[in-house]
């Protein structure tokens, strides 16, 4: 599986992250059966978070067998400084870890949220604390939404993250605005060797009203093989892209890394037909009604 490097913070990834939403409210023996399938493909960056319900419980008993052969990063969506570092501290202990190499700040999707966290006594702080304490190696920060791309390229005016985990498929990328903003952040990205990860690459749109929803994923994602195929090639053929993250469903994690295993044999041509066709192709976000 091919490995990039994550900017300053000078790690190989796997192009793929194991994006461990999927273990929010699954059992130990199916988180189990997700982890190991993920270690034998040779994935070796796990991205979790303190609010992913049991997520980080079920990656715990892991720890001692893998935590030296992984990237393991993890979030707090905490806000304040004093509720971020009581965070932190817990998701240590319900990873099993003396230390992570990445905390987020997670879900800063819009100025206002970015304004909470690097205010004085924001959850900035806190991070910077936990690195200064050696808990953590490097800080990044996350957010989902039309106006992220914008809102993580002022973060990185404001302070030098790490990485940026933001929002990129095809279809986001086909709204100009989007584009454009998204273009801006992965410039600045590029000037400061800052780690630029995506999510939502197999989103497929919002679940409708009455549908049922046959995954845990709070987005409708894309389950064809073929298309699953054209997703991934499309964010790792995107220049500047370190990784992604899978979905957060453990059904859908076999399929996605299986795309990842062929990522080259699709042309760029086949892969702008299958996506550009598909009628039922949305944002994951809702109606674009404002994008900074």
């Amino acid at each position: 599986m091919e490995k990039r490097r994550l900017g300053r913070l000078e790690y190989m990834s796997t192009t793929v992250m194991f994006g461990a939403a999927s273990l929010a409210a699954v059992t130990q023996d199916e988180a189990d059966k997700s982890i190991e399938f993920a270690v034998n493909h040779g994935v070796n960056h796990f991205d979790t978070a303190a609010d992913y319900g049991d997520s980080e419980l079920r990656l715990g008993p892991w720890m001692p067998k893998i935590r030296n052969q992984i990237f393991l990063a993890t979030k707090t969506g905490k806000r304040t400084r004093d509720e971020a570092k009581r965070e932190i501290y817990r998701s240590l202990e319900r990873l099993q870890v003396d230390h992570v190499d990445l905390i987020q700040l997670h879900a800063v999707g819009s100025i206002e949220e970015l304004d909470k966290c690097t205010s004085k006594g924001g959850a900035l702080e806190a991070a910077l604390a936990a690195k200064d304490e050696g808990i953590v190696k490097g800080i990044g920060i996350t957010g989902h939404g039309h106006q992220a791309p914008a809102t993580h390229l002022e973060a990185l005016r404001r302070f030098t993250f790490d990485a940026v985990l933001t929002p990129l498929n095809f279809k986001l990328y086909s709204m100009p605005q989007y584009r454009q903003d998204f273009d801006a952040l992965r410039e600045q990205t590029q000037k400061q060797d800052v780690a630029l990860r995506v999510i939502k690459a197999v989103a497929k749109g919002p679940w409708g009203v009455d549908q049922k929803r046959n995954y845990a994923t709070w987005y409708e994602p894309f389950d064809e093989q073929q298309i699953i195929d054209a997703c991934v090639h499309y964010v790792l053929n995107t220049q500047g892209i370190s990784s992604f993250a899978s979905a957060g469903d453990v059904h859908l994690f076999p399929k996605i890394v299986d795309a990842v295993e062929r990522y080259g044999q699709m042309s760029d041509e086949e892969v702008t037909k299958i996506l550009s066709t598909l009628p039922e192709y949305q944002t994951p976000f809702g109606h674009p009604t404002s994008i900074a």
